[in-house]
């Protein structure tokens, strides 16, 4: 490119590099050697040590020394422009037209990083000892903390700062600068689960070469029911300061929100099975709120599916849909589509399972404190759903008078001249007002409202409230209410101790059934009883109750005192 314009030539320098920069050398010879496609090595953890334990160690060194030959010689190629090295190492990070082609899996990139570095000596653009120096901090901080995320990152960061203190060219600090920023982007989930403690230190296997054959891992996707649940990782408790302080106005966080992708933001563990096994549940955070999900489904189903994705690459054997993601993508069905690869449920038979085996025995403990069934008032709000409308089958024998509350007035006639025709004596009243639940001394509730619909006015003292709903139906001001019980409802406790830094808001040790059906599951390895779509098959009810009771899950049927609240 000699006589040609400076701004030309890095121009066609880093157009050219990254094209270049993309072939998969390195994925297309494991592919070649082992037979595996590069997507079965896990994007998280790609790099020597993985290809090490999946391909061997000939395999590992030949496509690590590919990936510094492709640095190197691609910025000799160049004659050392800067822009070329930014080039060849975008390209590797983010091959977009050789991952259409190939669906070349994107690496880490420090083969590449150490090829650019000896380019650039050999070609003269920088002292080599400046540009070892990033090396040298790598090493150093590797070797220190065993984090790779974190000593890459370093070591990008010192490359510009190394540059422009020894008095180096402007294009080649600002290529350098780009090529940090770029990379220290591509490590930034690793570096977040470095902060929340979730990322594996070099030498510790990762988690589907981790585990033993007693030890089942399935992964378990949530959502902040509110802005303060977003600074429940420490990864993003930085935050919180810009937003109370004004900095950060929420309207511009909500929208930042639509455009993040998921992470690993824990792990549940301390399930003891009663077969002996093991059980642990990867908690992957979607950061978008409930109202969020609801108002851009589109949005919604993409970050589900890419929570999918990474249940998968981390070796999860199931993924769960909780609270308003079990909504999204027809109730998990075209997320399901769109990751084949790994079972997903949005845990509507265990749910449903639940409710069947709780409500009995309420209504046991409700006659047994003095209540009597067939001269009661029994509310059931969201009476348009499945679940609430089964709830008033099962009770439609026992009581007086049932009150259907829902929001489709024609549905609920419908509803009510069903159960009347089956139950000719009992008095039937459909409301569209969730005001009706005042006379009650029975209140079922199960919507998928996001806010509260049960407050302290709807509920007559002395009144039992069995909140199904997720989030919870029942405000905080209904415990005020003398006399009321609030039983949760669709509420589980694993065997065992379960641990978990995640604050899930259902209460010491205790899961939502959704997440309870992904568990039980995977412990089952009984995909096929996965729950997707509108329809829960009453076989699959059955199963999750026995299966439950098997492993040693417990139902919770009694008030505690904490709210239910699904993170």
């Amino acid at each position: 490119m000699a006589g040609m314009d400076p701004v030309v030539a890095s121009v066609i320098a880093l157009g050219l590099s990254y094209l270049l920069g993309g072939v998969p050398l390195g994925g297309l010879l494991v592919r070649r050697s082992t037979g595996l496609h590069p997507r079965q090595l896990n994007p998280h953890l790609l790099g020597v040590e993985n290809v090490l334990r999946v391909a061997g160690p000939q395999v590992a060194v030949a496509s690590f020394v590919l990936d510094l030959l492709k640095g190197l010689v691609l910025v000799a190629l160049f004659q050392g422009n800067p822009w070329a090295a930014l080039g060849v190492y975008a390209g590797h990070l983010y091959p977009w037209p050789w991952q259409r082609w190939f669906d070349a899996p994107r690496g880490r990139g420090n083969g590449v990083l150490l090829g650019l570095l000896a380019g650039l000596a050999v070609s003269g653009a920088a002292a080599w000892w400046v540009l070892a120096l990033p090396v040298w901090v790598y090493a150093a901080l590797l070797a220190y903390s065993r984090y790779v995320a974190l000593a890459t990152a370093a070591g990008l960061v010192t490359l510009p700062l190394a540059l422009a203190f020894t008095g180096a060219s402007l294009g080649l600090v600002g290529a350098s600068a780009a090529l940090a920023a770029l990379g220290v982007w591509r490590q930034k989930g690793a570096l977040a689960r470095v902060r929340d403690g979730t990322e594996a230190r070099l030498g510790e296997p990762p988690p589907v070469l981790g585990l033993r054959r007693e030890v089942v891992l399935a992964a378990f996707m949530v959502h902040p029911m509110t802005i303060d649940d977003l600074w429940q990782p420490a990864s993003q408790r930085w935050a919180r300061h810009f937003v109370s302080r004004g900095w950060l106005p929420e309207t511009w966080l909500r929208r930042a929100l639509l455009l993040m992708r998921p992470q690993v933001q824990g792990e549940i563990s301390g399930i003891a099975l009663r077969d002996g096994r093991e059980l642990r549940v990867m908690i992957i955070g979607g950061p978008m709120l409930p109202d969020q999900i609801r108002a851009n489904p589109d949005v919604a189903e993409r970050m589900a599916i890419q929570g999918a994705r990474m249940a998968r690459e981390f070796g999860a054997e199931a993924f769960g849909l909780g609270a308003f993601w079990s909504t999204v993508g027809e109730k998990g069905q075209r997320v399901q589509e769109a990751v084949p690869e790994i079972a997903i449920t949005n845990g509507g038979a265990y749910t449903a399972a639940t409710v069947r085996a709780a409500v009995p025995g309420l209504l046991e403990r409700f006659a047994a404190a003095g209540g009597t069934l067939d001269q009661a008032c029994a509310a059931v709000v969201g009476a348009n759903g499945v679940v609430a409308f089964g709830v008033a089958r099962s009770i439609a024998p026992h009581v007086g008078k049932l009150v259907l509350i829902g929001r489709d007035a024609e549905r609920l006639a419908r509803s009510a001249g069903t159960l009347q025709r089956k139950h000719p004596e009992l008095e039937i009243v459909v409301s569209t007002d969730v005001a009706e639940c005042a006379q009650a001394d029975l209140v079922f509730s199960a919507t998928s409202d996001p806010n509260p619909v049960l407050f302290a006015e709807h509920v007559k003292p002395g009144a039992w409230v069995f909140d199904i709903g997720r989030p919870a139906d029942v405000d905080e001001s209904v415990r005020e209410v003398p006399g009321v019980q609030v039983i949760p409802g669709g509420v589980v406790r694993p065997p065992g101790g379960m641990q978990s830094a995640i604050d899930l808001h259902f209460g010491a040790a205790k899961v939502p059934a959704c997440m309870a059906e992904t568990m039980i599951m995977t412990a089952m390895r009984s995909f096929d009883r996965r729950s997707l779509g509108p329809v829960t098959r009453s076989a699959d009810i059955a199963y999750y109750l026995e299966a439950g009771e098997s492993l040693g899950f417990e139902i919770v049927t009694e008030d505690d005192g904490e709210p239910a609240v699904p993170a």
